[in-house]
Order: structure tokens, then C-alpha cells, then sequence
């Protein structure tokens, strides 16, 4: 139903959605919580993974890019199917095809069955995060609401991967590892029925699918991990290597080319001319290819060299999650005092210091010194970096552009992962294994690739600090400029 735009909304509810603040809000954060905490389910449960499925090294980081690739690769035409059929429709059919995959990934017995059901996992994803994201941002006013809502939002992002860690080896060492991937058939349906009652559906905009657009960008990207990762096992020298890079580049670069003739491109360009938003686009594409090899590769290292069971490796990662959650909702008060653009800035600080400290692996060393203090220093500063880069990414989009805008922000979120992942395996893939144990060798591939996500975050600290364009104060935690009652 769409509201009449003669009548500001009542109150109880929220503006344009038909739903009661809280109602709206619990399920935007449930629904998104579920599938960023299905990005790190299978990180602790990887060494299984691996031994239960004969997965290659190198392949399995395709467990992780499946999913994140058809997630970051679909995003867009998800956010534009919302614009077109209405966000609540998109939203629950979403829900459906993630409550349907998950049970694929589940019962699997090889590898190609478990990456189809990770792939079909990441469709879902993709309808399912900016119809989120969009429905937040229309839903509650500018001011306080918004800035708490936004704030919600940017931490479930943060502490819902590490989350999915200690969840994930729970899980690994009592039950299997495949029992995560059923929890989410009921939380599903009762997201669905949640939205049916509590959301109207939003209004329709007539539209057309840039579906080469979008198909020639996922296939870009696909083709540059797959790369990526070859890489990692057959070097850089390897035809199917080179060819791959290559098409990986030339699809993506028909992707520019299609985006600036079609009507209605699936990425308007036009977003990028801010230099705040190509900012915030690119720090987060650097800081979640960081983070994605530092889950990857430090889950691996607890278990296969410290020899910490699936849980045990999960509940090391537990000081990361509280400090995580702690800095992220201080997040509103910080950027109010200081600026987001200082937030952001000692956020990535403060991960970068956490990676460096923690690439000098020892498994001599104690774990409060050589683990807790390390990833406490990423929890926080991940904390304070993923809603201020949330919120810059959304500054000054006009109504017309929101679902793109929405999307292009969770677009960086997860290729940043599947990208850095595969590019840290693959700068890792060049340290030999003559002359070590197989636990010296990944002890010494672990350090590689987090001297690597470090230097990640530092390119995305000194885009900060570019000469700017913007001129817009950052006193103030900068607040999406959208239409308060009803939708375009």
C-alpha cells in the first residue's frame, strides 16, 4: 500500500513502510544479521570443510567466494528489482531462496553441490541486503532516529561476521558443521511472516533490468578470483591464469562502457562524482578484503597449528565480538564530538595496528599476548570503521539513485572479500614449502597475508586524506537525504 504523500505519517509508525518502528527495525537487522553471519558460518568450520569434502587448499577459499561473489556480483540488480516490483516483494523473495538454498549446502557431499548451494545462498543475499538498507534508510526520519538506525545497521556488519565465527565452531564441534545452514530454514520463514504482517508493500516505479550490465560485472569478477586464486596453486605464469585475469578485466571494462550508454544503467556512474562516496566505496572494498583473509587465515592457524578445536577457535575470536559491539554502538556519540571523518580514520588505524601485531604469528607465544590483545585492536577499530563508511556511502543520494546507492554499498562489501581473499591467498601461495612442516608453512602464509590486509588498510586511510571536492561539514555523523513519507 503506498501512503498518501498529503499526510505525514502518524507516530506509531514508520514513514512510507506502513510498519512500527520497532516491528521494522527487528526485521531489517535479523534478515541482514543472518546473511553476514553466513559470510563467517564456515570459517571455523573450514579445516572439516576441507578434510569431509576433499577440498583443495586453494579451492577452499571458493566456499567463501561462492557465496560472496553472486552476493556482491547480483546486489545491484537485487536493489534495482526492489525499485521496480516494490521492496517488501523483493525482500520476501529473498528470504524464500535463502530459506531454500540453505538446506543445499547442508546435505552436500561434494564440493560442486556445497559451492551451488554457497552460490544460490549468495542470490538470495542479494535481494535480501538493500532491500534492507532501503527500507531503513525511507523508514525513519532524519535526525536522531535515523543516525541510531544507521548506527544498528553499520555494527551488525561488524559483529555479525564474528558472530558467525563462534556460532560456526559451536556448531562444528557438537553438532557438525552442517547444522548451521538448517537454522536457517525456521529464522527464514519467520522473517517472511514477520514482513507480510508488520510491512506494506512500498511503491512501484516503472523501470527496465540492465541484466548486461549486470551479468558482465559479475562475470568480471568471477573471472578475476578465479584468477586470483589459480594463482595461488599454479602461478602467475599459468594460461588459464592469464586468461582469466584477463577477461576478468576486459568483462569489467565492458561493464563501464554498457553503464554509460544504457538508460537506465544498473550502476549510475553519476554516484562516483562525490568524492566522499568514491571514498567510502573504495575503504570499504580495501577494509573487507582485509578482513576476509584475516578470518580466513587466522581460523586456519588456531586450528592447524595451536590445535584449538572448531569452538575453541570460535571463542577465541570472543573479545573481538564484545569490543566490536561496544565501539560500534558509540559509534552516533564519537562522530559528534570528533567528525566521522576522524572516527573512520582511528577506526582503520587502529585494525591496521591489530593486522601488523598479529602477523608476528609465534606459536610459542602466549595467547593474551600474541592473540586477545591483537584482535581486540581489529574488533574495535571495526567497530568504529564500518557505519561511518556506511553513512558516507549514502551522504547526498537523490531519491532516484537510493536502491543503486544502497546496493553499490554492500557491492564494495562483499567483492571487497571475495577480491582481497583470493589476492591474499594468492600473495600468500608464493611462500615454498621447502624446508618447512606443513604447520611452518602455514604459520608463515598466515603472516604473509596479514602483513598484506594491514597494508590494505593503510591505502584506504590515505584516501581519507585526499584533496577534496566535498565541502560539507563532517561535524556530524552525515545523514542519507531521502524522502520522509512514502517512497519515489
Amino acid at each position: 500500500m503506498t501512503p498518501d504523500p498529503s499526510r505525514v505519517a502518524p507516530a506509531s509508525s514508520v514513514a512510507g513502510t506502513g510498519a512500527r518502528p520497532r516491528a521494522l527495525l527487528a526485521i531489517i537487522l535479523i534478515s541482514y544479521l543472518m546473511i553476514v553471519m553466513n559470510v563467517a558460518l564456515v570459517v571455523t568450520a573450514l579445516p572439516r570443510i576441507h578434510s569431509d569434502l576433499r577440498f583443495t587448499t586453494a579451492g577452499l577459499a571458493w566456499v567463501q567466494s561462492a557465496y560472496t561473489l553472486a552476493f556482491g556480483g547480483l546486489l545491484l540488480l537485487g536493489a534495482r528489482a526492489g525499485d521496480i516490483l516494490g521492496r517488501r516483494r523483493v525482500l520476501v523473495a529473498g528470504l524464500l531462496c535463502f530459506v531454500a538454498a540453505s538446506p543445499i549446502v547442508g546435505l552436500a557431499g561434494t564440493p560442486t553441490l556445497l559451492l551451488a548451494g554457497r552460490a544460490l545462498q549468495g542470490v538470495a543475499a542479494a535481494l535480501i541486503a538493500p532491500s534492507t538498507l532501503a527500507l531503513l534508510a525511507v523508514g525513519f526520519p532524519e535526525g536522531r532516529p535515523r543516525t541510531r538506525a544507521v548506527a544498528y545497521y553499520g555494527s551488525v556488519a561488524g559483529f555479525g561476521a564474528t558472530l558467525g565465527l563462534v556460532a560456526g565452531g559451536l556448531l562444528t564441534d557438537t553438532v557438525g558443521w552442517r547444522a548451521g545452514f538448517f537454522f536457517n530454514v525456521p529464522i527464514g520463514l519467520v522473517l517472511v511472516a514477520a514482513t507480510f504482517r508488520s510491512i506494506d508493500e512500498t511503491a512501484r516505479r516503472p523501470g527496465d533490468f540492465d541484466l548486461a550490465g549486470s551479468l558482465a560485472s559479475t562475470a568480471g569478477m568471477s573471472a578475476l578470483v578465479l584468477g586470483l586464486v589459480r594463482a595461488a596453486g599454479s602461478g602467475w605464469s599459468d594460461p588459464l591464469t592469464l586468461g582469466a585475469l584477463v577477461a576478468g578485466v576486459l568483462l569489467l571494462t565492458a561493464t563501464l562502457v554498457n553503464e554509460e550508454r544504457v538508460s537506465e544503467p544498473i550502476i549510475p556512474l553519476a554516484l562516483f562524482r562525490s568524492r566522499q562516496r568514491s571514498v567510502a566505496y573504495a575503504g570499504r572494498f580495501l577494509y573487507l578484503g582485509a578482513m576476509l583473509g584475516f578470518w580466513f587465515f587466522v581460523s586456519r592457524y588456531l586450528q592447524d597449528v595451536l590445535g584449538y578445536s572448531a569452538l575453541a577457535a570460535g571463542l577465541a575470536f570472543l573479545p573481538m565480538t564484545l569490543i566490536n559491539i561496544v565501539t560500534a554502538l558509540a559509534v552516533p556519540r564519537l562522530t559528534k564530538w570528533w567528525g566521522n571523518t576522524c572516527v573512520l580514520s582511528v577506526g582503520l588505524a587502529i585494525t591496521a595496528t591489530g593486522m601488523f601485531w598479529l602477523s608476528r604469528l609465534e606459536p610459542s607465544e602466549p595467547y593474551l599476548t600474541a592473540i586477545a590483545l591483537p584482535i581486540l585492536c581489529v574488533g574495535a577499530g571495526q567497530g568504529l570503521a564500518l557505519a561511518p563508511l556506511t553513512v558516507m556511502a549514502m551522504d547526498g543520494v537523490g531519491s532516484e539513485n537510493f536502491g543503486a546507492a544502497s546496493g553499490l554499498v554492500n557491492v564494495a562489501h562483499q567483492l571487497g572479500g571475495s577480491v582481497g581473499l583470493a589476492a591474499l591467498v594468492a600473495i600468500s601461495g608464493q611462500v615454498h614449502a621447502s624446508g618447512r612442516t606443513p604447520a611452518e608453512l602455514l604459520t608463515r602464509r598466515a603472516s604473509v597475508a596479514l602483513d598484506a590486509g594491514g597494508l590494505l588498510l593503510v591505502v584506504a586511510l590515505c584516501l581519507l586524506f585526499l584533496p577534496r571536492r566535498d565541502s560539507r561539514s563532517e561535524k556530524r555523523l552525515v545523514q542519507v537525504e531521502v524522502p520522509q513519507r512514502g517512497l519515489p
